[in-house]
């Protein structure tokens, strides 16, 4: 069961733009954040239907304006997909994308239709790239190894998928307030560099705008890491502002000599840590500008800050099994929830998205554990479970189809009791 941050109507988010220009990125994008936030969110991919029902290969001149036959059979495609999409918002969703490339504007006006009819309110998102390199940057890097591909030479993917998009050439129609007045959409410029507004009204539309407006397609690492044990680790207490103990020194230590080679000076690095002591002292000598975020302090334990686990389970014996019933939506007696934490790190979030360098955060447990079900795109109600161990580096590459996770440990790996 998933918890809902507002009601709302639901909401159909529909992708429009050529092909290579960044559409199932910020598809896939724009769900992983919205589930992340608690929301049911859903992408329907017409191409996937395509080539589950098709089978893959379909070469360029199925593409074409001109191929009746191919487009009846794009038609049936993309009928199947807003079918599904629309069954499934009325039934249990609230945010379904529809990643395709809705690209004349009967086909939008069709779309529009059919959500309306149906109570859904539909929101175009068009991304919009014209720079050459960056198209061909796109299609060497992501669509040679697209499903359509399989088995073939990347000179004729390459060639091939330059082909597809020039058939589409041929037909577009953008969005604009001449043509389009009375459509709510966004239009993405140049991932993020301008942004074109229209009728875009109500909680959720307004939110998703924000994101986007810190969206890029650069790829750069995150480096997400606990700070080095502490005092209170070694006496398995929650919470708390203690000094690391010596092993956690001795991490700090190995974490610099990790940065220093592998992360030199040469290379762009933005440090990010709590106002806590134990994270400040980790990230000591890194020599590197240093952000602290309140944002980024430990779940807050409220009355239990301080105490053990079994301090809890004999004093409080109540709190104790509700935790170990629903430990996500359990809030600890005037603290948080790891649903509080979330709605919490949200503006870190936002600003996770709007680096273009590569990232280190040295924060705890739970806001860690919060931010990998981000950045891998796992329900947030799993993120009470992530394996975040202590001394250890995760380095987690976002891609435009999922994300690299690497754990690197640095050292010994204190063992301490599972937290129940």
């Amino acid at each position: 069961m998933t918890w809902r941050p507002v009601d709302l109507d639901p909401v159909a988010l529909v992708m429009v733009g050529k092909p290579a220009r960044g559409k199932t990125y910020t598809a896939r994008r724009l769900a992983r954040y919205t589930n992340w936030l608690g929301y049911r969110s859903r992408v329907f991919n017409v191409g996937t239907y395509r080539r589950e029902r098709l089978g893959a290969g379909q070469p360029a001149s199925f593409f074409s304006p001109d191929n009746r036959e191919g487009r009846a059979a794009r038609e049936a495609m993309a009928e199947a997909a807003v079918d599904d999409l629309l069954a499934w918002l009325v039934a249990d969703g609230e945010i379904a994308v529809l990643d395709a490339t809705n690209s004349t504007r009967r086909r939008r006006a069709w779309i529009r239709g059919r959500c309306e009819a149906a109570g859904v309110q539909p929101v175009f998102v068009e991304v919009v790239c014209e720079r050459p390199e960056v198209i061909a940057r796109n299609v060497r890097e992501v669509k040679v190894d697209s499903p359509d591909y399989v088995g073939r030479s990347k000179d004729h993917a390459i060639e091939d998928f330059f082909a597809r998009i020039r058939e589409y050439d041929r037909v577009y129609e953008t969005l604009d307030p001449t043509h389009d007045a009375d459509v709510s959409y966004v239009r993405l410029i140049d991932m993020g560099e301008r942004i074109e507004l229209n009728r875009i009204e109500g909680f959720l539309p307004g939110q998703l705008v924000v994101f986007l407006m810190h969206l890029h397609d650069l790829q750069r690492p995150v480096y997400l890491t606990r700070h080095g044990e502490s005092l209170f680790n070694v006496e398995n207490r929650i919470g708390g502002d203690p000094d690391l103990s010596p092993a956690g020194q001795a991490y700090a230590a190995n974490l610099r000599s990790w940065v220093a080679e592998h992360l030199p000076t040469t290379q762009p690095l933005t440090v990010w840590t709590s106002t806590l002591r134990r994270t400040a002292q980790t990230a000591q000598g890194l020599g590197r500008a240093t952000r602290a975020w309140k944002l980024l302090d430990e779940i807050d334990a409220g009355d239990c800050d301080g105490w053990t686990y079994g301090e809890v389970a004999e004093r409080m014996p109540a709190d104790f099994h509700a935790r170990k019933a629903d430990k996500f939506r359990y809030r600890y007696p005037r603290g948080e929830s790891y649903q509080d934490l979330i709605a919490r790190l949200e503006p870190v979030v936002l600003e996770l998205e709007r680096q273009q360098e590569p990232v280190l955060v040295i924060a705890h447990q739970a806001v860690l554990r919060a931010l990998v079900c981000y950045l891998v795109g796992s329900p947030p109600e799993r993120s009470p479970y992530v394996e975040v161990p202590l001394h250890t580096v995760l380095r987690i590459t976002p891609g435009p189809y999922g994300s690299e996770v690497v754990h690197l440990p640095l050292g010994p790996v204190p063992a301490h009791p599972a937290a129940p």
